[in-house]
C-alpha cells in the first residue's frame, strides 16, 4: 500500500512485483489490491492472468493488456472490436496503417501497399508506438493500474515495453510471479534493479497466522491443538496446502462444530485432562463468530489420528510430479528416506540405501537440499528452532544485490553445488521441507518392501535407544531393558564383553561395587558436634567436592552436555514408529513408555500424555496378558499416568492410578484403618531392620531392581498426595507411603536411589514437624556421601544433595542456608553439564535471594538464567525468568525487564503446550499482571487476566511453583475485595469471608512449608482490617512479622513494616499512588550506575489502601 501512496504522491510510475512458489496465495494478493484499486474514483486496474504458452507468443502480454485498456475483451463480435478500435484510434494512426492492428485484435481492416512492405521490425516499432500514445492519452484521463499474475510468463518483447513504458509515463504495474527457471531477460533485469521496483519474495505463514486463517475459514472461534499443529506441520505455512488439508478432512468427517460450552471442571478424566483448544488473535476474533453468545469451536471425531490421514490427492500429485522429475537414483533416495520418516540422520540413510557411497549419497542430498526437498541441520537445537518459525515475507534490494556482484565473483553452479555438499557432511540431521512429499514417497513402496527396511531401521537405531553417553547410557524408566526382551540384535554376555574389551573399555571393579552399596561404610559424624558445626562441615564436604571437580575436570567433568531430548525425537521415536510399522507390538510399546517418561524427566506434560495414549493402544493389542513383562509394562503405564496426573493437579485420579500399579507390583496400599493400622506396624519393623542391617547381602537382580526402582516411585508420589488434605488420617497413610519409599529404597541397596530416600523421608518430617527425624535423616544423607568415591555417578548424586537440601531449606525459611546450598549446587550442575539440573538449580537458587533482597547476586541469577533460556531453546527457563522480573516490578521496587516486555512474552507463548500443562508457572505470570492491574484499578484488564489465572487454580499441586502462584492470585482477589468494599457492593461481606477460607486453608495445608506463610498471613491481615477486624488483623500482622525476621525474609518484612506503620497512621493515600510509583521505578542499570540507592529502591512498596469509614485504627 504505501507504494501505491508514493505513485498516486509523486505522479512517477512504481512497480510492485511479488515472487512466491505456487501456493503461496500470490493471486489472493494480487485480487485484493484489485479489489482495493476499484474503490477508489479516477483508478483503472486492468488484470490479466498468464499461462506456459503466453511466453512463447510475441508481444501477447502487451496485446492482453491493450485490448483491456481500449475495451475490446467485453466486446462480443469482431466487427464490434472494429467499430471501437477506429474510433479510439483515427487521430493517432493514418487510416492506411489500421491494418497493422489485424493480428493482433482479429479485426479485418483493409491491407494498404504501404504495410504490405513494411518489414517486421518496422511493423513492431509502429505499434509500439501506437500502443504508447493510446496509454499517454489514457493516463492523463484517469490513473492506470496494470496486474500481471503468473509473470514469470511475459515474453521479452512484452518485458522491453514494459520498460520504456515505466521510463515514460506514470503507471502502476503490480506483478506477481513464480522464481525465473532460467535467467530472465535483460529488460526484465533491469525493471527489477530499478529503484522504482519494489520486489517482495513471498514467505510462508507462520503458525499462528495459520491458526487464525483455519478459524476464518471454518467461522469458529477455536480448533484443537492437535488439528492445529497437523496443519502446521502439514501444510508448511503454504496457504493452498492448509486449503487442501481442511477439505480432505472436511471430506473424511473428521472435523465436528457446537456451540461454545463453559469448562466442566469437575468432570476431568485421562481422557479429556489435555483436551484443549487454541484460539486466534485477538485481532481476528472479529471474523470467527457472529457474536458472543453464538460462538460456534471446531472438535475432532473421537478416536481420530489425523497422522494416519492419507494426504489429499491433489497434493500427492504435486509430490509426484517433483518425483518423476528427479533421476532414477534421487527417487530412490527420496523414497529410502521417506521409510527412515519426516526427520532422519544421513548415518541411518546410508544404512539402509542400497550399494551406494558415501560420496554418491552427499552429491545427490546436497542437490536435493537444493532443490527444496529437504532441509538440513547441524543439531536438534537448530531443527527444533526452525521448525517454531516458517520463512517470513521479505524484500529483495535488486539494485543493491547488482552492485554488490560487481565488486566481487559470482559462483558458478558447480562451486554452488560443491558448497552445498560441504553443509550437508558438517549437518547430520536432515528433514523433509514438505511432509506429504514424506507420506506420497513413502506409500510408493510394497507392503514386503516396507517392512524389510523397517527392519533395517530398527537395528540399526536401537544400539542408541537409551540416554545419552554423559547419563551412562541407562534406560529412562530404571533397569526396563530386565524386564522386557526388546533386542533385535541379541549378543551373549561373553560377545558383549569382547566388544567392550576389544574398544578399549575396562571394567570398573570400585564403581561395579559402589553401585551395589558394598563398600564398608566408615564415616560417621560425631555425636558432639552442634547444629553450626554440623552446617560448616556439609558446607566445607561441597566446596572440596567442588574444587576435586575444578581440579581434576578430564575424570570427573562429562566431555560433552547431555544430549537425551535431543535422542528423543531423532532415535527412540523413530524407533518406537518402525517397531509399529513392524507390527511389534512389545517393543513399540517399551520405547513408548521410554518416551513418556523421558519427557516427564524433561517437565513436558503434553508430550508425555500423548505417547501414554500411543502405549495404551498398544496394551489393548496384547494378549500375553499372564507374563511378568506385560504385567510390568501395565503397571509402568499406571505409574507415568498417575505422573501426569499428579503434575496437573487431579489428585484422585493420581491416587487411583498408583494404587492400581502397586497392585500389579504385589505391594498392596491399604484401603481401609484397619490393615493401614496393621502396615505401618510391619513397615516400621522393616525400617529398623534396614536401617540396624550394617552388611549387604549380595546383589539385587535387573528384574527385581526395574520392580523396586517403580515401588518406590509410586510411594513417594502418593505421600506427597496425602499430604494436600488434612483430614487426621491421611497422615497416617502419608506416613505410611512415605516409610514404604525409604524401605523399598533400602532394599535396592543403590546408593543414590538410598540417598532420593532419605531426603524424601526428611521433607516429609519437616512437613509434618518432627524436628529430631528430618535432622536424623539429613545426617544420614552426609555419611553416605562422605563414603561415596568422588568419581562417576557419586558426583551426580553430591550435585543433587546440595541442591535438594538448599531447597528443602529454602521451604522451612532457612534462606541463608538455602542460598549456601544452592550457591553450591549450581557449580556442580554447571560443571556437570547438564541443563535441565542446570535450569532448576537457577530457578531455585533465585528465589531465597530474592527474597533476603540479594539483587546483584539475584540479578547475576537471571543473567545465567537467560542465558541458559536462549542457548539451549528452553520455554521454562524463559518463563521463570519473567515472573522473577514481574516480582522484582511489584515487590522489590526496580526494572530489571520492562512490564511491556513480560507482557508481550505471555502474549506470544501462553499456548506454549509445556506452559500450558505445567501446574504453577502460568498460574504465576497470569497472577502478576492481574495483581499489576488491579493496583493500578484497570479493572477490565485485570478481570481478564484473573480469570485465567482462576482457570489454573484447581490444578492444586503440592510445589513450590504452585504455591507462588497461588499466593500472587490470592493477592489479586484481595485488592479486589477493597475495590468491592470500596463500591459497598452487596456480596463483598462473603467474598471477604470466602477469601479469609481460603488464606487459612492454604496455611492449614502446610505441603510446601512455611515459607510463604508471611506473605500469606499479611493478606490476611489485610483482609481483616478491610472487614473492620482490628484484633485478627493485628495479630496476623505480628505473626507474619515474627516468621520473617526468623527467616531472614527482608522483602517481606520491609513490606510488613511499612503496612503496619501505614494502616495505623491516619493518612490518606491517594487513588494514583502505585501508576506515580510505577513512573518512577528506576531501571537495574541505574542502582549499578549509582544514581538510585537500594535504600531508595525499598520504598518502592505498594501499600494496601485502607480508606473505609468503620476503621477501626
Amino acid at each position: 500500500m504505501s507504494t501505491m501512496k508514493d505513485f498516486l504522491m509523486t505522479n512517477c510510475s512504481r512497480v510492485l512485483m511479488y515472487e512466491g512458489l505456487p501456493g503461496y496465495g500470490k493471486s489472493q494478493v494480487l485480487m485484493e489490491i484489485e479489489y482495493l484499486a476499484s474503490q477508489h474514483e479516477n483508478h483503472r486496474a486492468v488484470a490479466i492472468a498468464l499461462t506456459k504458452i503466453s511466453f512463447h507468443q510475441n508481444f501477447y502480454t502487451i496485446q492482453i493488456l491493450m485490448a483491456n485498456v481500449l475495451g475490446l475483451d467485453t466486446c462480443k463480435h469482431y466487427k464490434e472490436r472494429q467499430t471501437n478500435l477506429q474510433n479510439r484510434v483515427k487521430t493517432l494512426l493514418d487510416e492506411k496503417f489500421h491494418c497493422l492492428l489485424n493480428d493482433i485484435f482479429h479485426v479485418q481492416f483493409p491491407v494498404s501497399r504501404e504495410m504490405s512492405r513494411m518489414s517486421k521490425i518496422r511493423k513492431q516499432k509502429q505499434l509500439e508506438a501506437l500502443f504508447m500514445k493510446i496509454l499517454e492519452q489514457t493516463v492523463r484521463e484517469e490513473r492506470i493500474i496494470f496486474i500481471i499474475d503468473e509473470a514469470q510468463f511475459v515474453d521479452g518483447t512484452s518485458w522491453a515495453f514494459i520498460e520504456k513504458l515505466i521510463r515514460s509515463m506514470p503507471i502502476f504495474i503490480v506483478m506477481s510471479l513464480a522464481p525465473f527457471s532460467e535467467v530472465p531477460c535483460a529488460a526484465a533485469n533491469a525493471i527489477m534493479k530499478n529503484r522504482n521496483t519494489t520486489y517482495i519474495t513471498l514467505g510462508t505463514m507462520q503458525p499462528q497466522e495459520i491458526r487464525d486463517k483455519v478459524c476464518v475459514d471454518l467461522s469458529v472461534s477455536s480448533i484443537p491443538r492437535e488439528l492445529d499443529s497437523y496443519l502446521v506441520e502439514g501444510s508448511c505455512g503454504i496457504p493452498y496446502y492448509c486449503e487442501e488439508l481442511l477439505k480432505n478432512l472436511d471430506h473424511h468427517r473428521v472435523l465436528l462444530f457446537q456451540q461454545a460450552e463453559t469448562e466442566q471442571k469437575a468432570n476431568v478424566n485421562w481422557n479429556n485432562m489435555f483436551k484443549h483448544s487454541v484460539r486466534p488473535t485477538d485481532d481476528m476474533q472479529l471474523f470467527t463468530s457472529i457474536s458472543e453468545g453464538q460462538k460456534e469451536v471446531c472438535y475432532l471425531v473421537s478416536g481420530v489420528r489425523l497422522n494416519n490421514l492419507s494426504p489429499p490427492a491433489s497434493l500427492k500429485e504435486i509430490s509426484l510430479v517433483q518425483l518423476d522429475s528427479m533421476s532414477l537414483s534421487h527417487q530412490m533416495l527420496v523414497r529410502c528416506a521417506a521409510i527412515i520418516g519426516l526427520t532422519f540422520t544421513t548415518e541411518l540413510l546410508f544404512e539402509i540405501l542400497p550399494c551406494w557411497n558415501m560420496k554418491m549419497m552427499i552429491k545427490a542430498l546436497a542437490t536435493l537440499v537444493e532443490s527444496n526437498v529437504f532441509d538440513c541441520f547441524r543439531s536438534s537445537k537448530d531443527l527444533q528452532l526452525a521448525l517454531k518459525q516458517n520463512v517470513p515475507t521479505f524484500e529483495v534490494h535488486y539494485r543493491s544485490l547488482a552492485l554488490k556482484l560487481k565488486e566481487g565473483l559470482t559462483y558458478g553452479e558447480e562451486e554452488e553445488l560443491r558448497e552445498m555438499e560441504g553443509e550437508v557432511v558438517e549437518c547430520q540431521i536432515l528433514r523433509f521441507c514438505r511432509p506429504i512429499m514424506q507420506k506420497t514417497a513413502y506409500e510408493l513402496w510394497l507392503k514386503d518392501q516396507k517392512k524389510v527396511l523397517h527392519l533395517k531401521c530398527a537395528r540399526f537405531l536401537e544400539e542408541s535407544a537409551h540416554r545419552c553417553n554423559h547419563c551412562r547410557n541407562v534406560d529412562f524408566i530404571p533397569y526396563h531393558h530386565f524386564i522386557v526382551d526388546i533386542r533385535l540384535n541379541t549378543l551373549d554376555m561373553d560377545t558383549v564383553k569382547r566388544i567392550v574389551t576389544s574398544q578399549g573399555f575396562k571394567i570398573d571393579e570400585e564403581e561395579v561395587i559402589f553401585s551395589k552399596s558394598e563398600l564398608p561404610r566408615k564415616y560417621k559424624f560425631p555425636e558432639n558436634l552442634s547444629i553450626t558445626e554440623i552446617r560448616e562441615k556439609i558446607l566445607h564436604f561441597f566446596d572440596n567436592v567442588i574444587l576435586k571437580m575444578k581440579s581434576s575436570p578430564n575424570d570427573i567433568i562429562p566431555l560433552e552436555s547431555c544430549q537425551c531430548k535431543e535422542l528423543l525425537q531423532i532415535v527412540i521415536l523413530p524407533l518406537a514408529q518402525h517397531f509399529v510399522a513392524l507390527e511389534e507390538n512389545n517393543k513399540a510399546l517399551y520405547y513408548f513408555l521410554e518416551l513418556a517418561s523421558a519427557y516427564l524427566i524433561l517437565g513436558d506434560n503434553y508430550n508425555a500424555y500423548m505417547y501414554l495414549g500411543e502405549g495404551e493402544r498398544l496394551l489393548k493389542s496384547l494378549t500375553n496378558e499372564d507374563s511378568w513383562s506385560q504385567t510390568f509394562e501395565y503397571a509402568t503405564f499406571y505409574s507415568l499416568k498417575a505422573e501426569v496426573c499428579f503434575n496437573m493437579g487431579q489428585m484422585v485420579l493420581a491416587k487411583k492410578m498408583l494404587r492400581k500399579a502397586l497392585k500389579l507390583l504385589n505391594r498392596m496400599f491399604p484401603c481401609n484403618l484397619l490393615t493401614l493400622t496393621f502396615q505401618l506396624h510391619v513397615e516400621k519393623n522393616r525400617l529398623s531392620h534396614f536401617m540396624n542391617q550394617h552388611t549387604q547381602e549380595g546383589s539385587v537382580p535387573g528384574k527385581k531392581l526395574a520392580q523396586l526402582y517403580l515401588q518406590a516411585s509410586c510411594f513417594s508420589l502418593l505421600w506427597r498426595i496425602y499430604s494436600l488434605n488434612f483430614f487426621f488420617h491421611y497422615k497416617y497413610y502419608g506416613h505410611l507411603a512415605a516409610m514404604m519409599e525409604m524401605n523399598t529404597s533400602l532394599e535396592t541397596q543403590n546408593d543414590f536411589q538410598i540417598i532420593k530416600a532419605y531426603l524424601d523421608f526428611s521433607l516429609y518430617h519437616h512437613l509434618a514437624g518432627y524436628q529430631g527425624v528430618w535432622f536424623k535423616y539429613e545426617i544420614l544423607v552426609m555419611e553416605q556421601l562422605l563414603n561415596l568415591p568422588l568419581k562417576g555417578e557419586a558426583i551426580e548424586i553430591m550435585a543433587y544433595t546440595a541442591d535438594t537440601l538448599g531447597h528443602i531449606k529454602f521451604l522451612m525459611g532457612h534462606l541463608d542456608l538455602a542460598i549456601e546450598l544452592g550457591s553450591r549446587a549450581h557449580r556442580m550442575w554447571s560443571l556437570l553439564r547438564n541443563p535441565n539440573k542446570y535450569q532448576m538449580v537457577l530457578c531455585r537458587l533465585s528465589k531465597p535471594l530474592f527474597l533476603k533482597s540479594r539483587y546483584k547476586h539475584l540479578v547475576q541469577v537471571l543473567g545465567w538464567l537467560w542465558d541458559l533460556s536462549v542457548t539451549e531453546e528452553d520455554i521454562f527457563s524463559k518463563a521463570f525468568f519473567y515472573f522473577v522480573c514481574l516480582d522484582i516490578m511489584l515487590y522489590s521496587g526496580f526494572i530489571y525487564r520492562t512490564f511491556e516486555e513480560c507482557l508481550e512474552f505471555i502474549h506470544h507463548n501462553e499456548d506454549n503446550r509445556i506452559l500450558k500443562f505445567q501446574s504453577g508457572l502460568l498460574l504465576g505470570l497470569y497472577s502478576c499482571i492481574a495483581v499489576w492491574y488491579a493496583r493500578l484499578q484497570e479493572w477490565d484488564n485485570f478481570n481478564k487476566f484473573s480469570d485465567r489465572a482462576k482457570n489454573l487454580v484447581t490444578r492444586r499441586t503440592p510445589t513450590v511453583l504452585y504455591y507462588e502462584g497461588i499466593s500472587r492470585y490470592m493477592e489479586g482477589q484481595v485488592l479486589h475485595l477493597q475495590k468491592q468494599i470500596e463500591e459497598q457492593a452487596e456480596n463483598a461481606q462473603d467474598s471477604g469471608v470466602e477469601i479469609l477460607k481460603a488464606l487459612e486453608t492454604l496455611v492449614a495445608q502446610n505441603t510446601t512449608g512455611p515459607v510463604f506463610y508471611p506473605r500469606l498471613y499479611h493478606l490476611m491481615a489485610y483482609v481483616c482490617i478491610l472487614m473492620g477486624d482490628g484484633h485478627s488483623c493485628d495479630f496476623f500482622l505480628n505473626t507474619a512479622l515474627e516468621l520473617s525476621e526468623t527467616h531472614g525474609n527482608l522483602l517481606e518484612k520491609c513490606w510488613l513494616s511499612m503496612s503496619k506503620e501505614w494502616w495505623y497512621s491516619a493518612s490518606e493515600l491517594t487513588g494514583d499512588q502505585w501508576l506515580q510509583t510505577v513512573l518512577s521505578l528506576p531501571s537495574w542499570d541505574k542502582i549499578v550506575s549509582g544514581n538510585v540507592t537500594l535504600q531508595d529502591v525499598q520504598k518502592n512498596k505498594y501499600l494496601m489502601r485502607v480508606n473505609i469509614l468503620d476503621n477501626p485504627f
